[in-house]
């Protein structure tokens, strides 16, 4: 063969190569990362995990509606009753919920450590963060003497651990990855009309307190820890109405004439008729809107 011709056919066969080589073949590296899913971690309290008052106790709650409306694979390590201290110092989940969509169990691990390996172990994949908690922090205190001073001792320690904890978050998932805290209605309105309607001048007073004590302490609170480490808030108090005036009223079935607001919470959450603090699934739509409106306006900048 001549040379001239040896030398062409060398130079075609280590151009095959190089063009085979930018080529990712079946079950090589680089396809099984492409086609690696992209998760939603879901941390947080009996609220992110979907909690309802009844015999199976759990509905599809707002994680799930998240995940199906974000199209990403949900990795739930939520615990009904956690608060800000044992969500980062409790080992495992004593109430695990057998129905909960993605859920996860970490018996040797606290759920902060546990959600933080995973996202560690998945950076690059991770899609989104959501957080619900602070609510158990915070619901003695509607059965304290001094409930507004009660709410502003458990606002520092909530606000230390959630910075904390939106920290870790931060530092594990990366940069970019948006990270979305939520609140709670404020059932407490519906002391209105639960247990007793209408209600004792004393079940008045300590509804128009919790209005107080979402607006002006606990959500600033969880908004300014979340955003010391670039994450969002969705006021979801505001969402369910609380804010509107209390002198507005509504004509309902149930209990008569009753302010707006506490119409509104009768119709998101259990508290009115059971006394429960979760949502129905209005309510858990609600916040999973609210999630998926702002995961679309942090992503799509």
């Amino acid at each position: 063969m001549p040379r001239q011709t040896r030398t062409r056919l060398a130079a075609l066969a280590s151009a095959t190569l190089a063009a085979l080589g930018a080529i990712a073949l079946p079950g090589t590296p680089a396809q099984a990362s492409a086609k690696s899913p992209t998760y939603y971690v879901s941390l947080g309290d009996s609220y992110s995990v979907g909690y309802q008052p009844s015999p199976r106790g759990a509905t599809p709650g707002y994680a799930s509606y998240v995940a199906a409306h974000t199209h990403l694979t949900l990795v739930n390590f939520g615990c009904g009753g956690a608060t800000t201290t044992s969500l980062l110092q409790r080992i495992g989940c004593p109430i695990p919920l057998p129905h909960t969509a993605g859920g996860q169990l970490y018996p040797t691990r606290t759920q902060a450590a546990a959600a933080l390996a995973f996202i560690t172990a998945h950076r690059g994949h991770i899609g989104l963060v959501t957080v619900t908690i602070g609510g158990n922090d915070i619901v003695h205190c509607a059965s304290e003497p001094d409930a507004a001073s009660c709410v502003v001792a458990a606002a520092h320690g909530i606000s230390t651990n959630v910075t904390t904890l939106a920290g870790q978050l931060r530092a594990a998932a990366g940069a970019k990855v948006p990270i979305i805290g939520s609140t709670y209605p404020d059932v407490i309105l519906g002391s209105y009309v639960y247990p007793t309607h209408p209600a004792s001048a004393s079940a008045t007073s300590l509804a128009m307190l919790s209005v107080t004590a979402f607006k002006s302490i606990i959500n600033p609170t969880l908004a300014k820890s979340y955003a010391e480490s670039g994450g969002s808030f969705v006021d979801v108090t505001r969402a369910s109405g609380a804010y509107t005036s209390l002198k507005r009223s509504v004509r309902t079935r149930a209990y008569g004439t009753i302010p707006v607001p506490v119409g509104a919470v009768c119709r998101l959450t259990w508290f009115c008729a059971r006394g429960d603090i979760h949502p129905r699934k209005a309510g858990y739509t609600l916040i999973g809107k609210l999630i998926v409106a702002r995961y679309q306006a942090m992503t799509h900048r």
